[in-house]
């Protein structure tokens, strides 16, 4: 503990000293980021980016398990917060968005990263624990997803949203499909088959991604958005991570990660409107600020996001997911509450939102976001 910390009756630590860093410049509307983290042992501090003027601290443990979108992002954010913070331990377990929401609903943890926002039927289920109150979905992450593939020889492709629909409904099984090859006139595209990989545990980059195929290619994708894949896989791997070394390892594979786990791999373009687009936390920002709140939030402090995944605005990118930190608005616990409030203070100050963005390459939320996010973790109790 830092011996000029003082002590409150919550046992929250003030810390004033700390100086306040530059914030990276904010992208409309929200924040685009990655994540590594993997594992339920806290985080070590080294090389812990600054910490916010007159930091909260906590002293004890706080828990959290879900999203292993956040997974990069979240082991900044905890490393930052622990090198500031002497006596507080946090633990995040990166099991993947539906292991996050059931592991909270179960009062295992006492927070939750989620790629989709808790539902209404789920949040009914976590009222329970949450000692009679409703959950508060906080969008502290917002990041692209990247379609990766392994082809020799290619290092970037263009593809339609009808094209990557059919390829991952296992209807287009070779490279040098016609359909492939007419939007890549200078690529040249091997017999090979196709491998897609898809994710095998419940996961909020599924969700987002079916969800996009849905808006985006209804003919050609048949089935509901959902964090389960809704097809018998060619091929399967758990977590983001798990998914980008399949594809590294296996020639003609395709699949989908969050941003911040490509590390070099080919990426594709998709298609939107008449043009295609690259990949860019700027891209993804433009479809981000155009997404209302959702209208069944249960509460004014809950900031769910309705995404439009199908938009055909220029220079847009679609296929983005936001993912959530999902707190009880009242806990049973005053301990809990304050300690998952100190946290997420950090998480979502200019501080910890710039951490994320160097080690991620996401975009910190804007002011307007972080007041709002703010007024909802101070709503907590």
């Amino acid at each position: 503990m830092l011996p000029s910390n003082k002590r409150t009756k919550t046992g929250v630590l003030r810390r004033p000293g700390a100086s306040r860093g530059a914030a990276s410049a904010a992208l409309v509307g929200l924040l685009l980021a990655s994540t590594a983290c993997g594992s339920d042992q806290a985080v070590p501090d080294s090389a812990a980016p600054e910490a916010p003027e007159g930091l909260e601290c906590f002293s004890g443990s706080l828990s959290g398990a879900g999203s292993s979108a956040q997974e990069n992002a979240m082991t900044t954010w905890i490393a930052g917060y622990q090198s500031a913070c002497d006596d507080a331990r946090v633990y995040y377990n990166s099991i993947g968005s539906g292991g996050g929401r059931s592991q909270f609903i179960d009062d295992a943890v006492t927070f939750a990263g989620t790629d989709a926002a808790m539902d209404p039927e789920e949040n009914a289920d976590a009222r329970e624990r949450c000692g009679g109150s409703d959950v508060v979905n906080l969008p502290a992450y917002v990041v692209p997803i990247a379609v990766v593939f392994n082809l020799e020889g290619v290092d970037s492709l263009n593809l339609r949203p009808e094209t990557l629909a059919k390829i991952f409904n296992q209807e287009i099984t070779h490279w040098n499909d016609p359909e492939i090859a007419a939007d890549n006139p200078d690529a040249d595209l091997p017999d090979t088959a196709i491998t897609p990989v898809n994710r095998s545990d419940d996961s909020g980059t599924t969700e987002n991604f079916t969800n996009y195929l849905n808006a985006a290619a209804p003919d050609a994708w048949p089935h509901e958005p959902s964090g389960q894949w809704p097809i018998t896989a060619r091929e399967s791997a758990q977590g983001n991570s798990g998914i980008a070394d399949t594809v590294e390892r296996a020639r003609g594979s395709i699949g989908y990660v969050e941003m911040s786990h490509v590390h070099g791999m080919s990426t594709v373009d998709i298609g939107v409107g008449g043009e295609f687009v690259e990949i860019s936390p700027e891209a993804a920002a433009q479809v981000v600020a155009d997404s209302p709140q959702r209208e069944d939030n249960p509460s004014e402090y809950d900031l769910a996001l309705d995404l439009n995944y199908g938009t055909t605005e220029a220079g847009s990118y679609p296929l983005v997911l936001v993912s959530y930190e999902v707190v009880c608005l009242d806990y049973p616990d005053d301990a809990a509450a304050e300690r998952v409030k100190s946290f997420l203070r950090y998480v979502v100050s200019p501080e910890g939102q710039s951490a994320a963005s160097e080690e991620t390459g996401s975009a910190p939320v804007n002011d307007d976001l972080r007041e709002k996010l703010l007024e909802s973790i101070a709503a907590v109790s």
